[in-house]
């Protein structure tokens, strides 16, 4: 079970009042580059409960009326069709989802820039439809010796050849569906014609993790480095902030190693740096609003161990290499924490022996464990799916939610019509022959009334599942871990 850690409109109110300050410091006009994920940031809300994933988002519509969005994305992601690893959505999908969901808001989305451009199909097919939609679209090009060469980088030949971004809006929040899009790049450039063009404007980093004022191996820093292990990312203690102030603080490598060369090429764009180290660039108040520590610790500690089983399964898969899995049991090793400590994984491993095939148990939120097992009606997420709404809802186990009459007709037409030779319902299946059955049966629609509850809950597979049961787990919200193993 987790408790809240962390104070949601506590933060809220001093990271709007943070941002505000950094507004006025340069003179009106701040472009701020969103690390991390704007909107639906779930990562943040496993280590430190009681964050909400639209957080930020809800702390920039504060500061509605002062805001507009550029969204980055890098053209060779968009021809390479990247995937969002969270979604399962390729990026530039993800740049229309954001678009819509920050218009829903209420906030005014003026460009997307296409960053590293090169002419290419897919490029000009996706210029199109956000021209289509009203948005629009800006080049910014891959600049040679970039960021290292300062004297060129600074240059009618660097920043120069990109398309300067309009933009009519104190506050210009840059943001991404991923990283690598080229974030930082965009804001810089943006400042270099501005000075160019004699505007006044700045530059911060609105940061959430590793958080700057907690100690470096605290299990919330420890967790981030987790979720960044096939990027390499490592937290260290930043030197430029210890040597200015005297005061310790933590950063990340990619920043720290960044920082001399920013250092220039404020200094070429402005005539100074406004920063004396990279934590000075960052708006981060996570840290004053962890409200349990030791809440805080556990949630983080358990967000290790589903990242290393994530990375044990990418690795079964060859997504991974060798060092990410060592990474990660080296970060294990840091936080003081053991795989068998995640409750959900020796029930289902049991499980699992008892009934010689596959099997999975889930954790529901006031810590009971429930558990699946295959069958020849249903496979053992579907079981376990039905199992925990049971439970919720209170049914006695030995009811039966889905009558014969609607499961014998799906089956019928698995394998009969489509040529399946599994006849067992996956968990789409099985929702939507729970939903069928709710129109008749007021047990049945009990039960799917629990659906909600099952955000947040812990779930373990004894083998690796199906995209489409994995896809309804993450639609769910529940926190999904397996085995590497395959079931045949």
């Amino acid at each position: 079970m987790v408790h809240k850690a962390f104070d949601n409109d506590k933060y809220l109110q001093m990271q709007s009042e943070h941002i505000r300050e950094r507004i006025a410091q340069f003179g009106g006009k701040l472009y701020l580059e969103f690390g991390g994920k704007l909107y639906d940031d779930n990562h943040a809300a496993r280590v430190l409960p009681g964050f909400q994933p639209d957080s930020k988002l809800r702390m920039l519509l504060q500061l509605k009326d002062h805001v507009e969005m550029v969204i980055a994305i890098n053209t060779g992601d968009i021809e390479k069709n990247k995937i969002r690893g969270d979604l399962g959505i390729t990026y530039d999908l993800d740049v229309i989802r954001l678009i819509n969901i920050f218009r829903n808001f209420g906030l005014y989305v003026s460009s997307v820039v296409l960053t590293r451009y090169h002419d290419n199909t897919a490029a000009k097919a996706f210029q199109a439809r956000l021209e289509g939609i009203g948005v629009k679209v800006y080049h910014h090009y891959g600049i040679e010796g970039y960021p290292s060469n300062t004297s060129f980088v600074v240059s009618p030949e660097g920043f120069g050849k990109n398309d300067y971004i309009e933009t009519t809006r104190s506050l210009v929040v840059v943001t991404a569906p991923g990283p690598g899009s080229g974030k930082l790049a965009t804001c810089l450039s943006q400042l270099y014609h501005e000075h160019e063009r004699g505007n006044t404007a700045g530059y911060a980093k609105f940061e959430t993790f590793p958080i700057w004022n907690v100690p470096l191996n605290h299990p919330v820093n420890l967790a981030y480095e987790a979720a960044t292990a096939d990027l390499n990312d490592v937290n260290m203690i930043d030197p430029f902030h210890l040597e200015a102030y005297g005061v310790t603080t933590v950063n990340y490598n990619r920043d720290v190693e960044a920082f001399p060369v920013l250092v220039a090429i404020f200094e070429k764009i402005l005539g100074y740096c406004p920063y004396k180290s990279p934590t000075d660039m960052g708006v981060n108040m996570v840290g004053n609003c962890i409200t349990d520590d030791e809440a805080a610790c556990f949630a983080s500690r358990q967000e290790i161990i589903r990242r290393y089983y994530t990375a044990l399964d990418d690795h079964k898969k060859g997504k991974v290499a060798d060092d990410v899995v060592f990474k990660l049991e080296m970060l294990m090793k840091k936080a003081g924490v053991r795989p068998e400590e995640r409750a959900v994984i020796a029930p289902a491993l049991k499980r699992a022996g008892e009934t010689g095939g596959p099997a999975a148990a889930m954790e529901l939120s006031d810590g009971r464990i429930i558990t699946g097992r295959t069958s020849d009606l249903l496979g053992a997420s579907s079981a376990l799916l039905l199992n925990a709404l049971k439970a919720l809802a209170g049914i006695p186990d030995e009811l039966h939610l889905i009558a014969p009459a609607v499961l014998d007709p799906i089956q019928h037409l698995k394998v009969d019509h489509l040529g399946n030779r599994n006849p067992r319902l996956h968990t789409d299946e099985t929702l939507i022959a729970l939903s069928i059955s709710a129109a008749t049966n007021p047990t049945a629609e009990l039960a799917m009334e629990q659906l909600s509850k099952l955000r947040g809950c812990e779930v373990h597979s004894s083998v690796l599942l199906s995209s489409v049961d994995m896809n309804m787990f993450r639609r769910l919200g529940v926190n999904l871990t397996c085995e590497p193993k395959y079931e045949a």
